[in-house]
């Protein structure tokens, strides 16, 4: 979401000239589909669409390629055979980017859709992509299923059947073939529940990921803007008012303001709501004492109680310090968020064998990667 940010802020300062987007991934890709690349002005460009491989190539040749329209443009290391393979990739996999001028409707409709994410809007993006002789045309759901925006040539039988379909009511498996679909969700919200000097490097770590990150403590001394300057809002909060936080059930908390007191009622009060994440800072006994006194507050039983929690909060990643344990921390909460255990993917003896045994006679083309140093 960081890089969304970026890009959206590219395009808020004018003339920009193409917008790159990942729509198809086969095999090995540092990035995703829905990963993107916006050209400037200038030459200047901001996002990734591969590891490093393909931007300088795309960027040199992006403005001429979509001289005529927006196209979808190949890129592999998947063949032996290179002759209708424009470029080569280090990753060993197949990608289809989708190359549009940035002067359409169709794109500053979705740059204005990824502006309202960025703000805190949910929005899905079918983009039907240039092919056969169609002209790529664009259409925006919100987070109700309406239509915000739709390409003139869309007929309206078109829009109802490819809506009734998203939505789930004909078909469970997504957009029709020649349909990218992408459902643009606004950035994790993550509350920082104490303003301690361990909390600083937290509110970095997680504004480096694009999180819109509140920090709210009882003690007005250590809640000062000028502390957490990457926050979007540093709150001073009593045992009154905290429901003025605006927690939801999607959000990512973390509580860490070191008082008894004040984690008891905060986790009180923030128990019922039952965040996404909720993590405790503490040791074990404390976290143990804590929650036994809390569930009988809120007349919970105590494995109701622990089943909402992660205490103590943070993966087991090792090291000391305040960065130590808030990269523990951003860990778990990343994990938690995106529904992976968090479990380490480091290749096994065994399954190198697989791959050369299976893979045959397979290899890479002998391409050069833009980020390799002759």
């Amino acid at each position: 979401m960081r890089e969304t940010r970026q890009i959206v802020q590219l395009w808020q300062q004018g003339g920009a000239s193409v917008l790159v987007t990942l729509v198809r991934a086969e095999g090995s890709s540092y990035r995703r589909p829905g990963a993107r690349l916006l050209l400037g002005a200038s030459g200047e460009y901001t996002g990734t669409i591969s590891g490093g491989c393909l931007e300088t190539e795309v960027v040199r040749k992006a403005e001429w390629m979509v001289r005529n329209g927006a196209i979808v443009e190949r890129y592999s290391t998947m063949f032996d055979d290179p002759a209708d393979i424009p470029f080569g990739l280090g990753c060993g996999g197949v990608v289809d980017l989708l190359l549009e001028p940035a002067n359409t409707p169709e794109c500053q409709a979705l740059m204005a859709a990824l502006e309202a994410t960025v703000a805190g809007e949910d929005l899905t993006v079918l983009t039907w992509l240039p092919r056969d002789g169609r002209e790529l045309q664009r259409a925006i759901l919100d987070a109700n299923g309406n239509y915000t925006f739709a390409s003139d040539r869309l007929t309206e039988p078109e829009l109802v059947a490819v809506r009734a379909t998203v939505l789930g009511r004909d078909n469970v498996n997504g957009a029709p073939v020649g349909i990218f679909e992408e459902r643009i969700l606004a950035p994790q919200r993550l509350f920082v529940l104490g303003a301690g000097d361990d909390a600083k490097p937290l509110v970095s770590m997680a504004a480096l990921l694009g999180w819109r990150v509140s920090v709210a403590d009882g003690r007005a001394q250590l809640t000062r803007w000028e502390r957490f300057p990457e926050a979007d809002r540093v709150m001073t909060v009593s045992k009154g008012s905290y429901g003025t936080l605006g927690i939801r059930t999607n959000d990512a908390i973390v509580l860490m303001t070191h008082s008894y007191e004040q984690d008891r009622d905060l986790l009180a009060a923030v128990l019922p709501v039952r965040p996404r994440y909720l993590g405790l800072l503490g040791a074990r006994h404390r976290s143990s004492l804590l929650m036994s006194e809390v569930a009988g507050m809120l007349k919970w039983t105590v494995a109701e109680c622990c089943a909402q929690v992660y205490a103590p909060v943070g993966l087991d990643l090792g090291g000391d310090g305040p960065e130590a344990i808030a990269l523990a921390v951003i860990a778990e909460v990343q994990a938690s968020c995106m529904g992976k255990p968090g479990a380490s993917r480091r290749l096994l003896p065994e399954e190198v064998e697989r791959h050369v045994r299976e893979g045959g006679g397979t290899r890479y083309l002998p391409v050069q990667c833009a980020m390799d140093v002759a």
